[in-house]
C-alpha cells in the first residue's frame, strides 16, 4: 500500500524564545551541529519509507514561504495551510482528505516537525513495523517511548503486554499528564509509555474514526474535500476551518477509539520541549557548559549559553540559560525553563508584540 506522511509544522515554539519567534518558530531553526533545521531533519529521516512527492506539510499561511524555502522539493500543493489553528484533529483530518482525494487510500504517518531522533535506522524500522500493523485491518497505531524518569510534562499510554499484533501491543488507555507521584507509579509498573504524538494508520481508518467520534468535523472535511482543485477551494477551507471545534487527536479520537496498538520506540527520541534539550542534544565542554557563539566563561558550570558575534562573558554562574539575539536577551535559571512562555504572556499584556 502507498505510504504517505503528514508533518505537522504549525506550532509557535514559545519555550524557545527569544530565538523562536512568531515569524521563525523552532521547527525552522537549526539546533544541531549539522546545520539542518528540525523540519528538514524530520523529512530526511523518513525518505527511506516515503517518496518526497507523498509528503504533506500542515502549517499555517505565515509559514508557507519558510516551508518552500527549506523544503523546495515538496510539491506546493502538498503544503496545507490552515486558516486558523484548531489543534491536531482538524489538522490531521485535512491531511487525510487531501490524501484520500489523491490516492483513494494509503498508509498515513503523522509526525511532529520539531522532534529529534538519534538513531534513524531504528526509527525507520519501527515506523515500517507500525505500517504493517496499520495495514492489517482498521488499526490505529502509535509509537511510545519507554520512560526513564517520572516525567510530568508528557501524556502516558498504558499497554497490555499479553495482547500483541506483530511487535505492537494493544493499548488499554491514554492518560493525561500526571502529577509526580502518579508518574512514579507509571515508571515502576513498566506498563506505561510516553505519548510521542506520532501516529500511523490508513487514511480510511482515521476518517472513519473522525466520522464516528467527531461527526461535525467529518462533515466539514467532506465539504473541504469536495472543493479541492476547484476555484472555491480556499473559500471553503476558510469557512469550514473557522467553524471546526478545536480538538486534539488524543482527546477526540484516541481516548475513545478501538483497535489501538503501540510500538515501543528505542530510537533516541527527544521532543525538544525547551532550551534544556540543547543540553541533551549538543556536546558540553569539560565544565558541563553548552556554548555557541562568541562566549567566554569564568567559573561557570552546567549552563547553556547561546549567542552570536557579540561577546558574552559569564562569571560565577551555574545551571543557567543565556540566549542572546539581536533584539532580546534571555537569562533564566534552568529549573525555570518551563516558565519562559510567561515572558511572552507579559509581552502581550504590555503590547510589546514586536518581540514575540
Amino acid at each position: 500500500m502507498k505510504k504517505t506522511a503528514l508533518i505537522m509544522a504549525g506550532g509557535r515554539g514559545e519555550r524557545f524564545w527569544p530565538k523562536s519567534r512568531k515569524n521563525l518558530p523552532k521547527q525552522f531553526l537549526s539546533l544541531t551541529d549539522d546545520g539542518k533545521t528540525m523540519i528538514q531533519l524530520t523529512v530526511e529521516r523518513i525518505l527511506p519509507l516515503v517518496n518526497m512527492e507523498d509528503i504533506y506539510i500542515a502549517t499555517n499561511r505565515d509559514y508557507k514561504a519558510l516551508v518552500q524555502q527549506q523544503l523546495p522539493e515538496i510539491p506546493e500543493e502538498n503544503i496545507l495551510c490552515e486558516p486558523v489553528g484548531k489543534n491536531t484533529a482538524p489538522c490531521i483530518g485535512l491531511g487525510a482528505v487531501h490524501m484520500q482525494k489523491k490516492y483513494g487510500d494509503a498508509i498515513m504517518m503523522v509526525l511532529p516537525s520539531d522532534h529529534l531522533i538519534k538513531y534513524t535506522s531504528i526509527f525507520v524500522n519501527t515506523l515500517s513495523d507500525a505500517c504493517e500493523v496499520a495495514e492489517q485491518g482498521e488499526n490505529l497505531v502509535t509509537l511510545g517511548i519507554t520512560p526513564d524518569t517520572p516525567e510530568t510534562g508528557y501524556g502516558y499510554i498504558k499497554f497490555m503486554p499479553d495482547k500483541t499484533l506483530g511487535r505492537a501491543f494493544a493499548v488499554e488507555r491514554f492518560v493525561e499528564k500526571p502529577n509526580l507521584e502518579t508518574a512514579k507509579t507509571y515508571v515502576v509498573s513498566e506498563q506505561y509509555l510516553w505519548n510521542s504524538g506520532m501516529f500511523i494508520w490508513k487514511v480510511s481508518t482515521i476518517l472513519n474514526n473522525i466520522k464516528t467520534y467527531l461527526p461535525d468535523t467529518f462533515e466539514g472535511l467532506q465539504r473541504i474535500q469536495a472543493a479541492i482543485g476547484t476555484e472555491q477551494q480556499e473559500t471553503v477551507l476558510e469557512k469550514e476551518f473557522y467553524e471546526f471545534q478545536s480538538e486534539s487527536i488524543d482527546y477526540g479520537i484516541m481516548e475513545k477509539a478501538k483497535n489501538i496498538y503501540i510500538l515501543t520506540g528505542a530510537f533516541g527520541w527527544d521532543d525538544v520541549g525547551s532550551w534544556l534539550a540543547v543540553g541533551r542534544i549538543k556536546a558540553s565542554n569539560e565544565f558541563g557548559n553548552v556554548v555557541d557563539g562568541h562566549v567566554v566563561t569564568v567559573n561557570t558550570k552546567n549552563s547553556i549559553i547561546q549567542g552570536g558575534e557579540k561577546l558574552i562573558a559569564t562569571v560565577g554562574l551555574q545551571d543557567v540559560i543565556v540566549v542572546d539575539t539581536e533584539d532580546a536577551l534571555l537569562i533564566c535559571d534552568k529549573d525555570s525553563a518551563g516558565d519562559i512562555k510567561k515572558v511572552l504572556e507579559n509581552l502581550r499584556i504590555c503590547n510589546q508584540t514586536k518581540y514575540l
